[in-house]
């Protein structure tokens, strides 16, 4: 008997006969003697008709303490509809003669940090979960949310449900994780932006963190880095097929064979440039910090090389933070004397990832080479051992992404390893 977490996401579970069709998925697992625990996403489209409705009444606030305010009540708003979907699959699976009970992400024990709309788990108790599988009940468990110390709800993120079940089959020792999805796998690119991509039987945890933080959305990257820390199995697969998907698992001499994996871009994108930064101690500190307490994410970070004691300081981030990070850097314009602030739209992240670039040359070159042949400027660029990322103007990064792809002979790729 094998202890098997599905999560099945907003497209697998988008009406009624959808959520009929995952039961049916649900049973035959059981039916082949192993344990499930099911933990699912709101129905297609849900959580942003949740947040239409509240923008209706008011947009976030500029104030923190406001701000924080209205995160809170966000939380309590949008974590119902993974609770409605959470009860429809219990009744449908009740329906169908298997026992079922539907949980909250606070009933079976997920406790985060203070942080609204983007909680990190700290602990999950999962008691109530482990006694309904002692008595052959399917654990039906909301995904996207837990609870704080106060007792008050908080949300995951996007694509928080992914990680719930991540974090659920790490602390259930499952055998696997099964994340069903809208597409059977991982491919070496977006298939609708390139026709000859193909998918990948397997591929490594770092690859996959990669791919997942540089705007593929296959996976939500807080999951794989718990699935990666905890050792889990995760299979990226199709609710709609019955096709194998792709494994995430531990890297192996085969998965390094290959230079590079895949192509991703991230068109959710924006460059903040701070012009005239004095060049001294303490001002990038100040500057930085006011971004971190705004708990907001940045990305790439460039600075010039200072001439008469200024410099200029760019850094990316994603665009709906954007406008929020200027407006907490006006704010230290006259402290730090920083001379202007300029916001840059429209551009995209282009990537390409692979666990063979560690041991293999020209890599850098070869992808410079084929964006310039294009007439493709690159913007900023950041590397890392297995992915070498480059900013670009966005009306240029579907194209950039078919020309690396074809470059890399990516659409020959073995489907057998990464």
């Amino acid at each position: 008997m094998a202890l098997i977490v599905q999560k099945f996401g907003g497209t697998s579970v988008g009406d009624i006969n959808r959520i009929l069709a995952v039961a049916q998925r649900v049973i035959q697992e059981k039916n082949q003697g192993n344990q499930v625990v099911v933990v699912v996403s709101a129905m297609s489209g849900e959580t942003n008709r949740l947040i239409k409705l509240a923008h209706q009444i008011a947009h976030p606030p500029d104030g923190h303490a406001e701000r924080m305010a209205y995160s809170r009540e966000m939380d309590m708003l949008l974590s119902t509809g993974e609770r409605t979907t959470t009860a429809l699959l219990a009744i449908a699976l009740q329906a169908q003669n298997t026992a079922s009970c539907s949980f909250t992400g606070r009933q079976v024990g997920i406790i985060t940090d203070e942080t609204h709309m983007n909680a990190r788990i700290n602990k999950i108790t999962a008691e109530r979960l482990k006694e309904a599988l002692d008595k052959g009940i399917v654990p039906v468990v909301a995904g996207f949310q837990g609870i704080n110390r106060a007792s008050d709800v908080t949300t995951l993120g996007r694509g928080g449900s992914d990680l719930t079940a991540v974090a659920l089959a790490a602390v259930l020792a499952a055998d696997r994780c099964d994340i069903y999805t809208d597409v059977d796998g991982v491919y070496t690119a977006d298939p609708n932006i390139v026709p000859t991509a193909r998918k990948l039987t397997k591929i490594s945890y770092e690859e996959m963190l990669e791919m997942a933080s540089l705007g593929s959305k296959v996976l939500q990257h807080r999951s794989v880095q718990f699935a990666m820390k905890y050792q889990v199995p995760v299979c990226v697969r199709s609710s709609f097929t019955n096709n194998g998907g792709t494994l995430v698992t531990k890297e192996d001499a085969e998965m390094e064979h290959e230079v590079v994996s895949g192509v991703t871009c991230d068109k959710n994108q924006a460059k903040l440039t701070l012009v005239g930064v004095p060049d001294r101690p303490g001002i990038a500190a100040k500057i930085f910090s006011a971004i971190a307490e705004e708990k907001i994410v940045i990305d790439m970070i460039i600075q010039n090389i200072g001439q008469n004691g200024l410099t200029d300081l760019s850094f990316t981030l994603p665009t709906e933070n954007a406008e929020h990070a200027q407006r907490a850097l006006l704010n230290l314009t006259s402290e730090t004397g920083v001379e202007e602030i300029k916001l840059t739209k429209n551009i995209a992240k282009v990537s390409i990832v692979g666990g063979g670039m560690r041991s293999h040359y020209g890599t850098a070159a070869k992808m410079f080479t084929t964006l310039a042949s294009e007439g493709i400027n690159i913007i900023m660029i950041s590397t890392s051992e297995i992915k070498i990322s480059c900013v670009v103007d966005a009306k240029y990064a579907e194209l950039a992404v078919q020309v690396l792809h074809e470059a890399f002979d990516l659409g020959n790729l073995p489907t057998g390893g990464s």
